[in-house]
């Protein structure tokens, strides 16, 4: 599970070096047809806008991916939980210290 977890990883990493780099090379080299006649002033704009937008679809489409990516239930050490409820209960003025020398005096 954890294998699977590092490859989307870095597949969405690489991705997000790979397309706004591939895009702006597409748009500086002319390889976009119909992209010839606007002014370089626009085409630099438009090829900038362009590339942030293809790194914010990779990230929506890495954080898909690990919405469904399944999870385990996890549950709570019995010992920690019932310490982390005695603590919440415990009066304001109590140190752990305190209610612990008290337990033993009894």
């Amino acid at each position: 599970m954890a294998a699977g977890l590092v490859n989307k990883f870095f597949i969405a990493s690489m991705l997000m070096w790979i397309a706004p780099l591939a895009i702006l090379y597409g748009f500086n080299h002319n390889l976009l047809p119909g992209l010839t006649n606007i002014s370089p002033h626009a085409m630099t704009l438009v090829s900038g806008f362009v590339a942030v937008i293809s790194v914010n679809i990779v990230i929506a489409f890495y954080v898909y991916m690990a919405m469904k990516e399944p999870t385990d239930k996890h549950e709570p050490d019995p010992k920690i939980l019932a310490n982390a409820k005695a603590s919440v209960n415990r009066p304001k003025g109590e140190s752990p210290a305190s209610v612990g020398s008290l337990k033993k005096q009894e």
